[in-house]
């Protein structure tokens, strides 16, 4: 099982609401003991078991337009069927508060999709989107994911993170249907309780 939460690596992208992928995946690792220890494939890595399987998280430090570079040899090297890659991410179609898994699927605007899609040859392999909302006026999109998440986003972003990794959780230990259908529904407007329960 491999997850990849995308973002931009280094402090100054830390919470942009490009970031968040990255962010799900670090509260993942929090929650399972596990630590961001090594690189490979020019990706942050981190290793542990789950329901009796081997997860390992990565987070691409390629920039997000460049993501694909990373994924396609992590998938090659640790011999990872598509149904068992899970990309988490940003996405400006889904209201801040709401997250979406999907078997497949366009890359939609997403840079950082666009190039792992290009990478793999294919758009069949799940993902997890996390919504970010819609840019306010005539924003420019590009500057909208680089801002960092006002005050009051943080506060739902919280619960909306957690409930991200209950989502991880259930797709590895009981597939994907299942994640759907319990994470496809109602969003999260405040913070969850303890995560991994």
């Amino acid at each position: 099982m491999l997850i990849v939460g995308l973002g931009n690596p280094g402090p100054e992208y830390a919470h942009n609401r490009h970031n968040v992928g990255f962010r799900a995946v670090d509260l993942f690792a929090q929650a399972h003991q596990m630590a961001f220890r090594r690189i490979q494939h020019q990706a942050l890595l981190a290793e542990g078991r789950l329901a009796g399987q081997r997860v390992i998280l990565a987070k691409p430090q390629t920039f997000m337009n460049l993501s694909g570079r990373s994924v396609r040899p992590l998938v090659s090297s640790y011999r990872v069927p598509l149904n068992r890659l899970l990309v988490v991410y940003d996405d400006m179609d889904l209201p801040l508060g709401a997250i979406r898994l999907r078997p497949r699927g366009s890359p939609g605007g997403h840079n950082g999709m666009k190039s792992i899609v290009q990478a793999l040859g294919t758009t069949e392999f799940p993902r997890l989107r996390i919504g970010i909302g819609r840019p306010p006026g005539q924003m420019d999109p590009a500057d909208y994911v680089l801002q960092d998440f006002r005050p009051d986003e943080e506060e739902i972003l919280e619960g909306v993170l957690h409930r991200a990794v209950q989502a991880m959780r259930t797709f590895i230990e009981e597939g994907l249907e299942a994640a759907m259908n319990r994470f496809n529904t109602q969003p999260a407007t405040r913070p969850a309780g303890k995560t991994g329960e």
